[in-house]
């Protein structure tokens, strides 16, 4: 494994073809970033690429831009899907990173009769099979949905000739080993692979001896190191004050739109809904919700119609939003590598960005394990929650628990106090009077046979039977 280096160069010096140039030229971009500068002449070559940088680069263009370059002698306008065959494959682990990487590729290829598709779960695989039955040169899929299609023979690997492993970090922490060697052993044997990863691990350099041959190591940053355009700051809260210390500074930000970051899904709801209750425009997305409501969720939030987005790891995991301000770790996470992808949310392509954690005690250890990562200390503050923060109103949202507490402690009340009934006096005294058993057990026997002794029957009834 080799490292090379190359010197920023204007889009037009890397070798790429007019219509590639022309939409390049209309997004606005005219110099390509340190990632897409070393990238694209070397993939343009044919090696076989590891390339690590801080999200919010340019990964996406760095692949994109030399897949479309190297598939344009193959480019046809014909309608017939045999001559548009899949010959390059783009594995992403989650669906908003692969619906984000193909509306790039469509905009780079929008001048070029090349075809792309994306295909992922949580919708019906049935809206997707006429696309592919169309014929797409490439295809974008998440990996579980793409090995979904293989076993309902719905499209063919046996032409791929470029492989992209994108976030190959999380492609492993999200288990995606087992699949990934299943549509590894579908690929051609001859083609070319390229990696690429924010993070590099010992397993992703394991992973990389295994699936490449013979890689380029391209890094434009430290491993695993943060963007010096986004200010980290930590504030130190009781567990219990978080949700107001929250709501304190998104009220303080007035307008600025934040993603909020949480570890579990259950908390990513009820943190949206909470907010929703101070008045806040808040919404959640987490692998409990249907892609639609995820993709409307995220649509409003670009939109700037939502401006507080609540998400799990998962979720965000390629989140591409233009200009975010701020992101903040309401929990911060207990994989280190997670805290460079969260806040890489923020400050991209060169912008400015906040990211500010909020971390209680049980949390310190999992801040220690992220400065040891990113090599520095970040700036710490005791947190100050303002007694109108902390104060419920009847807007103001609760705690679950201590909600849950209230309702059964008020029910428990109102069951305890008795009914006040007004009963109407009986006309006979005697059923007014209380129970009384009887004291004498001779009387009541006598009593008892006195009730027992039959009562002499007519003659005409059959009585009066053999006179004794």
């Amino acid at each position: 494994m080799e490292t090379m280096s190359t010197e920023i160069l204007q889009f037009d010096a890397l070798g790429l073809a007019e219509p590639l140039l022309k939409a390049i030229s209309e997004t606005g971009y005219t110099t390509p970033t340190p990632i897409q500068a070393k990238a694209i002449p070397l993939a343009l070559q044919g090696l076989d690429l590891m390339a690590g940088a801080q999200t919010g680069t340019g990964k996406t263009a760095a692949f994109a831009l030399p897949i479309l370059q190297k598939l344009l002698p193959f480019a046809s306008s014909s309608t017939s899907p045999a001559k548009h065959p899949i010959r390059a494959l783009v594995l992403t682990p989650t669906r908003e990173l692969a619906i984000q990487v193909e509306e790039s590729i469509k905009v780079y290829a929008k001048h070029t009769p090349l075809k792309s598709l994306v295909v992922f779960g949580g919708v019906d695989i049935k809206t997707q099979t006429p696309h592919l039955k169309t014929g797409v040169e490439i295809l974008v899929a998440t990996p579980g949905r793409l090995l979904d299609h293989v076993e309902q023979k719905t499209l063919n690997l046996g032409q791929v000739q470029i492989l992209v492993l994108d976030e190959a970090d999380r492609m492993l922490d999200m288990g995606f080993m087992p699949d990934l060697k299943r549509i590894l052993a579908l690929l051609p044997k001859q083609r070319q692979n390229l990696m690429f990863s924010a993070t590099f691990s010992n397993e992703i350099k394991k992973l990389a001896d295994d699936f490449l041959t013979n890689p380029t190591l391209i890094e434009v940053a430290r491993s695993n190191a943060t963007a010096e355009n986004v200010t980290q700051k930590v504030y130190l809260v009781e567990q219990s004050k978080k949700q107001a210390l929250l709501t304190q500074l998104l009220q303080a930000e007035d307008g600025k739109q934040v993603l909020v970051f949480t570890k579990t899904k259950i908390t990513a709801s009820r943190l949206s809904r909470a907010l929703q209750k101070v008045g806040l425009a808040a919404d959640a997305i987490h692998g409990d919700k249907s892609q639609k409501e995820r993709m409307e969720a995220l649509d409003a939030f670009k939109a700037g119609k939502i401006m507080v987005l609540v998400a799990t790891d998962v979720a965000a995991r390629g989140l591409d939003i233009d200009q975010l301000p701020m992101v903040i770790n309401y929990e911060i996470p207990s994989a280190p590598e997670d805290y460079v992808h969260r806040i890489g949310r923020t400050g991209r392509a060169g912008a400015s960005g906040v990211a500010i954690s909020l971390v209680c005690e049980d949390e310190e250890k999992y801040l220690a394990e992220i400065e040891k990562l990113i090599k520095r200390t970040i700036d710490k503050e005791k947190a100050h929650v303002s007694a109108t923060a902390r104060k419920p109103s009847h807007h103001a949202p609760r705690e679950h628990a201590n909600n849950e507490g209230a309702v059964e402690s008020n029910r428990i009340k109102h069951a305890a106090k008795p009914r006040q009934h007004t009963r109407k006096p009986s006309a006979d005294p005697w059923f007014d009077k209380p129970y009384e058993p009887t004291v004498n057990n001779a009387d009541n026997m006598q009593s008892m046979s006195s009730i027992n002794r039959k009562a002499p029957v007519a003659a005409l009834l059959g009585g009066l039977g053999i006179i004794k």
